[in-house]
């Protein structure tokens, strides 16, 4: 299978992106730079990720459309595309994200299939809270998601108020 991969050098540090001819198979955080490699549809996918990443960084994008293509467990991507429902800025509890997956009792599973997110920023973990409202886990380091969660909250509040003066 030919997998084509890219770098970006991020706000939160730099970040690899790996895609197959399906979608993106993982976006995450990288020590150093990686030399960019592949081709075709796998690539383009690739590249069309790492143009939106530098799109939401700069603040103008919010959602993304690249397609995706995470391997996991049927639990596991039950819970990664309930992820993406949740919006831009919003945060949630562990347990609140476990009953829209239909295991109300379920947080600490719901964590775990969190920590195993291959597509970081992409399929927003980092916005999932404690229940009692404190950042707890997330594969990059907390420093990432709190730094993650300041730039949604930045550009939210910058979005809404341009809004409201239309």
């Amino acid at each position: 299978m030919d997998v084509a991969r890219v770098s970006l050098d991020s706000p939160v540090g730099p970040l690899r992106i790996d895609a197959t001819h399906d979608g993106v198979v993982a976006c995450a955080f990288a020590d150093d730079q990686i030399k960019a490699g592949g081709g075709g549809l796998a690539l383009h996918h690739a590249l069309r990720l790492r143009d939106e990443l530098l799109a939401y960084f700069a603040g103008s994008l919010q959602h993304f459309t690249t397609p995706l293509a995470p391997e996991g467990t049927q639990f596991q991507r039950r819970v990664w595309d309930a992820l993406r429902e949740i919006p831009y800025a919003v945060l949630i509890s562990y347990g609140q994200l476990a009953a829209r997956v239909g295991c109300p009792d379920g947080a600490r599973a719901v964590g775990l299939a969190n920590a195993k997110n291959p597509i970081a920023i992409v399929i927003p973990c980092h916005r999932v809270i404690a229940a009692d409202g404190t950042l707890h886990g997330y594969a990059g380091g907390l420093h990432r998601k709190a730094r993650l969660l300041d730039h949604e909250q930045q550009h939210a509040i910058i979005a809404a108020t341009l809004f409201a003066g239309r």
